[in-house]
């Protein structure tokens, strides 16, 4: 199936003073349009507020929202999909429903396999290079592990290190998309990051993996 976008943006309130909402509404105007609402270190009620505010500027801008690992708070922002850990696999499509655009963490072939399964819609893949965001997950996988993930028949989020140098070869492997978080929430500009991203990526040849 199609993607959103092949740019999925990943919120982080953290990664600069402004309000995340305003951080969200620029990187939609450089033609973002598929962003993920994480930021899962606040308390229910907080982060319903912070989501209802993301979900705002999202749908002013005609954007598509995917809120991660909490499906109940998917369904109550009416969010487009919900991105959940691998542990949620059990009755993942009948929790989720027909309707939600379901995406699961993966951190190997493996796991990119076993949601094929169940019945996920995509995978993000991660962490494809080094990077600060995803310590805790081991070495970093490189492009070669989306080729072979590719050939599971799921579309494949190249996520870990993704800069405007970086993907290249992770599109000539088969990704279906790229996620960025610090990249974008951190930028300066979120509008000019979106769009110097999305030139990036539409620039560079497109693959099925060696």
């Amino acid at each position: 199936m199609s993607l959103p976008s092949p740019l999925l943006a990943v919120t982080d309130r953290h990664g600069h003073a402004r309000p995340l909402a305003e951080t969200v509404r620029a990187v939609l105007a450089g033609g973002g349009r598929w962003i993920w609402f994480r930021d899962r270190d606040l308390s229910a009620d907080e982060r319903r507020d912070l989501g209802e505010a993301v979900t705002g500027a999202v749908r002013a801008a005609g954007g598509f929202l995917s809120v991660g690992g909490d499906l109940d708070l998917a369904h109550a922002l009416r969010a487009d999909g919900v991105h959940l850990p691998m542990s949620a696999l059990p009755g993942l499509r009948e929790r989720a429903g027909p309707k939600l655009l379901v995406g699961l963490s993966a951190h190997s072939v493996r796991d990119v396999a076993a949601a094929a399964e169940a019945g996920a819609d995509y995978v993000t893949l991660s962490p494809i290079f080094p990077t600060a965001s995803k310590p805790g997950y081991g070495p970093s996988l490189g492009p070669e592990a989306i080729a072979a993930a590719r050939r599971i028949g799921l579309p494949v989020v190249a996520l870990g290190g993704l800069t405007e140098d970086t993907l290249g070869p992770c599109r000539v492997a088969g990704a279906a998309g790229f996620a960025v978080m610090g990249g974008l929430m951190r930028a300066p500009d979120p509008t000019d990051a979106a769009r110097r991203l999305l030139a990036a990526w539409s620039s560079q040849p497109c693959g099925d993996g060696p």
